[in-house]
Parts: structure tokens; sequence; C-alpha cells
């Protein structure tokens, strides 16, 4: 569904845009990624509208066949890049899986703030995004997802959620067409 309106109290979740991921390979260029990230940033913090910077921390407890990670990442991965220029007044989630809500206080948070509607990026768009995205739309949410501000791995996931997931859950469309929406409803 393209991108009709924002509620009047909107939070921008940023999914993982950290020093420790961002080094790996994606299959758009992550400079543009961030560059949008960016200027969605600045437009909801120029806004004063409830910015939310998510960061992996570990992997969750209970049974898995992959492999698990050894426990603790290298020094600075958990990191945020420095492009996102964290602030005092921006909300912090720290996860051990892959959505932003669960085990965590993420949806506690917003409620208080008052939100109603979340526009989430990040990456990568078939995990992190895609289990934000759910989990939101699952707290009743209204879930906007500006699919250029993301990226994946591996195409066939990412086209796979962009197509067929995203719009089942919100509404789509690209950064500058939220930064759009913002300015047409003056905040």
């Amino acid at each position: 569904m393209a991108l009709t309106t924002l509620d009047p109290n909107t939070a921008l979740i940023i999914v993982d845009l950290q020093k420790g991921i961002v080094a790996s390979p994606f299959i758009h260029p992550i400079a543009g990624v961030v560059d949008r990230s960016r200027a969605l940033l600045d437009a909801f913090r120029e806004r004063g509208l409830p910015v939310v910077l998510v960061k992996v921390v570990g992997v969750a407890q209970g049974r898995t066949e992959r492999p698990r990670h050894g426990g603790s990442f290298p020094e600075g991965w958990t990191d945020f890049i420095p492009e996102l220029d964290q602030q005092p007044s921006d909300l912090v989630v720290a996860k051990r899986t892959w959505g932003a809500f669960a085990n965590t206080d993420l949806k506690d948070q917003l409620t208080a703030l008052d939100v109603t509607q979340v526009v989430i990026i990040g990456v990568a768009t078939g995990t992190g995004v895609e289990s934000t995205a759910r989990q939101a739309y699952e707290h009743g949410f209204n879930v906007t997802l500006a699919l250029d501000a993301m990226t994946d791995a591996r195409s066939e996931t990412h086209d796979h959620s962009s197509r067929h997931v995203f719009p089942k859950l919100g509404e789509t469309g690209t950064a500058q067409e939220v930064i759009d929406l913002l300015a047409i409803r003056g905040t």
C-alpha cells in the first residue's frame, strides 16, 4: 500500500545500524541506506518526534540448530554508527532477538509517549526489520516502511519482505515520501 498519511505522533525506529553489522555485505550500498536513514532521523528530530535506535547485543536463549555466536561481540561491534549521532532524547533498545519488541520495553515506552504509528528502517530487511514490523503491527501500531532505507544480504529475502509481507503490515514508500508527509503535516 502506498504512503498516504502519518499519525500526529509517529516514531522512527532504526534497526541494527551498528558498527558490527554495517560492515556486512548487502545487496544495496550501505552508504545510501545510511544517508536516507540520516535524512529521516533529521526530519523526525527537527519535529520533536520520537526516535528509537535499536541494536542487537546478543542472541536469544533457547535451542537452535544453528551455531551460536560465542557469547560476546568484539569491542565496538554493538556501537551505533556515528552517522546516527545518538542524542539523549533517543530511545535505545538493546535486543537479543530479531524484533525490537520481543523481550524489551519498547511497546511500553512508545505507548507512554502516545505513539500510534511507527516508521521502520534499517537492516536486515528480512530479519530485524521484518520482525520489528510484524511485532509493531501485532501491538496495534500503524506501520510504515521506507523501503530505500533498508537492505539485506540476499536479494530474494529483501524482495519477498518488500513485495509480499510489508504491504500486509502497513504502508510502504521511500524515505523522501515519509519526509514529504512530515512536511505536509506541518509538524
